[in-house]
């Protein structure tokens, strides 16, 4: 076959049909839309850089922000002066209340458990904090403020949680340890799984953590361009990656069991259309992808992390943007 466009839209077919067979086909269409003019917050409340979303029970949302300080490094040394945790109501976007004045330097992952608990890491502070649900009560406290470190009660820029209904959790211990870390619901140290590298259980860079219905730890390996599957005690168990995915900055598990995860858009694997939310069934086939690079509705600039409601509804923190979005699944779109 010497015909150069011959042979390409061979290979063109024979991508497609690789695809279709290991379920990363395209989908055909979006299934999920955004909501406009969602949220409704009053003028005075300005969001900064959005780094984490998380839903409660009662389906208000909870958003992580730095008000007006930008990831630079080195991080500053003082608290952000002024309220970074947003509580929106889920159904009506208005503004429920704040809380978090003076108590973050770079917060940026936010994780809620079964009772509604808030879990934020903060990379400036090097530490975990579990917080009531209305951030009155500071309830535990991991890592050693400031303190960055390797071992068993030191954290090297924390990125994420994820917590099981006993209390205990998984921490991606992120951008230099490259590691995830089992608590137990005291906050003792359990054991730890990873590396540095990219092989089978080793990351670069583990973002996002989250766990779903079967127990299964799911990690956004960031630079890896993939996610990573584990067992509850860390044994590799799969990866999922490829140009539908792209590289997951945050992941979210809905009550059905679905993973969502929100592709940051940026490295080797960019294209134009990227980055996407993407939806993945249990063995991590893609569903759906929605949403698409810009700053319009239905838009984002970064895609740092994904939240799912009981509800279906998913929610998705724009960094760049300084903005949370609401996406819902189209009319006659179910599964």
């Amino acid at each position: 076959m010497n015909n150069p466009l011959s042979r390409e839209l061979l290979c063109a077919f024979l991508f497609l049909v690789c695809l279709t067979a290991t379920g990363r086909a395209e989908p055909a269409a979006p299934q999920h839309e955004v909501v406009p003019d969602w949220p409704a917050l009053p003028p005075t409340h300005v969001l900064g850089e959005c780094t984490a979303v998380g839903v409660d029970s009662h389906n208000n949302v909870v958003v992580l922000h730095r008000r007006d300080r930008r990831w630079t490094t080195p991080f500053p040394a003082d608290l952000i002066a002024g309220p970074t945790v947003s509580v929106i109501d889920g159904r009506t976007g208005k503004l429920l209340g704040s809380w978090g004045t003076n108590q973050f330097i770079m917060p940026h992952g936010l994780t809620l458990d079964a009772e509604d608990n808030v879990w934020i890491t903060d990379v400036g502070r090097q530490q975990v904090f579990k917080f009531s649900p209305d951030g009155s009560r500071l309830l535990l406290t991991l890592g050693e403020r400031g303190v960055a470190g390797a071992d068993q009660t030191h954290f090297n820029l924390p990125s994420d949680v994820a917590v099981l209904a006993d209390g205990s959790c998984y921490v991606s211990d992120g951008y230099k340890n490259t590691r995830v870390v089992k608590f137990t619901a005291a906050g003792r140290y359990d054991f730890e799984f990873g590396g540095k590298g990219a092989g089978p259980g080793q990351f670069n860079l583990p973002h996002g953590v989250a766990v779903d219905p079967r127990g299964r730890v799911i990690v956004c390996d960031r630079t890896n361009a993939r996610l990573q599957v584990f067992d509850a005690k860390g044994q590799f168990l799969a990866e999922w990656k490829g140009p539908l995915i792209g590289r997951p900055y945050g992941v979210s598990v809905s009550a059905e069991g679905h993973i969502f995860a929100i592709d940051g858009g940026d490295g080797p694997l960019k294209r134009i259309d990227r980055p996407r939310a993407v939806e993945l069934d249990a063995d991590g086939r893609v569903l759906d992808r929605f949403g698409s690079y810009g700053k319009g509705p239905g838009q984002f600039l970064l895609g740092h992390d994904i939240a799912v409601a009981r509800d279906g509804s998913v929610y998705v923190a724009d960094a760049t943007g300084n903005r949370v979005l609401k996406f819902v699944r189209k009319s006659g779109g179910g599964r």
